[in-house]
């Protein structure tokens, strides 16, 4: 007579179809288990953290953030690398911008992290980059970043906005004026309450026909480049074609 869910005392176990417990509860003992192969076991996949700093400049500069992330993950497939994806669903690209561009804002020192899934020397990723890299975009270093280094977080950013001759003197004593106050209350437009821009605006100063100037990086809200200009009146010049340029983006790690 058969029972229903009853197994072969072949030393493995099986519960009934209603929830019931095993059926075989003394295995067969001449039963052993097939060894496991070494290579049947999953390898560890590789990881190997690129930094990548280049510049983003001329007709280059009206491409935004997300355009230029995507551009750059193209560049990389170009340049036969192979990028590491995240896990889930809906795989993306391991590609990091710490610290996003305005559209219309020259970059001369950028900075993006990559996670290759296989390991390339740097020299070699530069000069693959290089061949592949649109007019406008130049990477000019990658090194490799240790595991275990956190992810990068941005200290401060160093900004560049030309003045013509006339209005320097204007400018230089404006500049001078706002470092001297103790708080710079801004209110931006859509919001109800001012913000302070005097923490993070850490130096400003007009030098080689130039407003030179360098915002930190806070937790609150932080100073944008236009909020300066709006502060001392140059916002003018932006409509005659001058336009900003980030020289230098600084980071924490």
């Amino acid at each position: 007579m058969s029972f229903p869910g009853r197994l072969p005392a072949t030393g493995r176990t099986r519960v009934t179809r209603h929830g019931g417990c095993p059926t075989n509860r003394f295995p067969d003992p001449h039963y052993q288990d097939s060894p496991v192969s070494d290579r049947a076991l999953p390898s560890v996949p590789c990881r190997q953290r690129l930094r990548i700093r280049f510049r983003k400049e001329n007709d280059l500069r009206w491409i935004g953030h997300r355009d230029l992330a995507r551009a750059f993950e193209r560049l990389v497939r170009r340049a036969r690398l192979a990028l590491r994806m995240s896990e889930g669903y809906h795989p993306k690209p391991k590609i990091n911008f710490p610290s996003a561009l305005a559209l219309g804002i020259e970059g001369l020192d950028e900075v993006v992290e990559l996670e290759l899934a296989e390991p390339a020397d740097p020299p070699d990723v530069l000069r693959r980059l290089a061949l592949v890299a649109p007019a406008g975009l130049t990477v000019t270093s990658v090194r490799t970043i240790e595991s275990g280094v956190p992810k990068p977080r941005v200290r401060a950013m160093h900004y560049r906005f030309p003045v013509p001759a006339a209005r320097q003197p204007r400018v230089r004593q404006g500049a001078e004026d706002l470092l001297a106050q103790a708080t710079l209350p801004f209110r931006r437009e859509g919001r109800s309450q001012p913000v302070d821009l005097r923490a993070d605006l850490t130096s400003l100063e007009v030098r080689d026909g130039a407003l030179l100037f360098c915002i930190g990086a806070s937790h609150h809200a932080s100073v944008r480049p236009g909020d300066v200009l709006t502060l001392l009146g140059l916002t003018d010049l932006q409509q005659q074609g001058y336009f900003l340029t980030r020289t230098a983006v600084e980071l924490a790690s």
